[in-house]
């Protein structure tokens, strides 16, 4: 098969772009980036010459070009992780998430319309779902939750679910959602909450906590969610929409500690600021259905997970040191820049 992956230079589909080019050496993987600030091609190293593996850089908005792409490569299939996706930043630029979330999304629906495909996937949020109550861990988010969003970028991602189930109901196009909790592992953008503490931490800097630290996320390892994107697409029912989580939820602070203990560093580093606007309490997915319907169950526990990723940005400082210091942006020059 011919696959496009949008966004496959940013954390998840960077992780994704690797697992699908080691996994299916007879499948073609397309990686389709427009490297804005969290895309980084140094991330796709370990497969850029690989035989089943290509690059290339355009917007998912620009209709000319996406159906030009699409004349071009006649993809099957269509995994769609190209997102804005920071929420802080949704808070101050709401149009660009509307410009890449809501009408990125269309353009890739109507192009795989006009060309035809096997299947598009689209990779969404937990985030849609809002949020549930600190005091009810009985409460968990199922598919059938009613969307209920928090932020500019929860509601550009909603949006886009919407009319990629709207498209299957009026057009007939093979579409599949799915819905993650927090990811983590290797290659995450350092302004993310995991590596942000890994890297100041390493460097004995304050580490920033949104107000009390008593927030609650559900982690998911990354190469949990790739196979769960993997086995979605395959073997997913046209249609549906689908929760991946891991049953792994900390608070905030929790997570915080537990990082300074695994590098021996002091608590006395946390430093407790001023929360973000409409901040939610609590994410829990409750993933019965991928479990019975798909056979999915995650590998990696939070204990197990936060090591492995821990031990990863120890071993790949220099990855992240690219991005703190801007260097990271000159690698699609250095790397395509005589090919154009």
């Amino acid at each position: 098969m011919k696959i496009i992956v949008t966004g496959g230079a940013g954390f998840i589909g960077g992780n994704f772009v690797h697992y699908m080019v080691n996994k299916y050496p007879e499948d073609m993987i397309i990686n389709l980036d427009l490297l804005t600030y969290a895309g980084n091609l140094e991330t796709l190293k370990p497969v850029e010459n690989a035989p089943n593996y290509k690059f290339v850089k355009g917007d998912i908005a620009d209709r000319a070009f996406i159906f030009k792409l699409f004349e071009e490569e006649k993809p099957d299939v269509v995994i769609n992780f190209a997102a804005e996706s920071h929420v802080d930043r949704s808070i101050t630029d709401p149009e660009s998430f509307v410009r890449t979330n809501v009408m990125g999304t269309t353009t890739l629906l109507d192009a795989c319309r006009t060309y035809g495909i096997k299947r598009y996937h689209q990779v969404s949020t937990d985030e849609v779902y809002g949020d549930l109550p600190l005091d009810r861990p009985d409460l968990f988010f199922t598919e059938e939750t009613p969307l209920h969003t928090s932020s500019p970028y929860s509601s550009s991602k909603a949006s886009a679910d919407l009319f990629v189930l709207a498209y299957h109901r009026t057009y007939g196009l093979p579409v599949t959602v799915s819905r993650c909790s927090n990811n983590y592992g290797p290659y995450h953008f350092p302004e993310k909450l995991i590596p942000l503490i890994i890297s100041r931490a390493l460097n004995d800097e304050e580490l920033p906590v949104y107000g009390k630290g008593e927030n609650v996320r559900d982690w998911l390892y990354v190469t949990d969610h790739c196979k769960a994107i993997d086995l979605v697409v395959r073997k997913g029912k046209v249609g549906e929409v689908y929760n991946i989580g891991g049953h792994n939820e900390r608070t905030n602070l929790e997570v915080v500690k537990t990082i300074l203990k695994a590098l021996n560093k002091p608590e006395s580093l946390i430093k407790f600021v001023t929360d973000r606007p409409g901040h939610d309490r609590r994410y829990a997915i409750d993933p019965t259905k991928i479990e019975t319907e798909l056979g999915w169950k995650p590998e990696y526990t939070f204990d197990t997970g936060i090591v492995k990723t821990i031990e990863w940005y120890l071993n790949n400082k220099e990855w992240w040191e690219h991005i703190i210091s801007g260097e990271y942006t000159k690698y699609f020059e250095n790397m395509y820049g005589e090919r154009l």
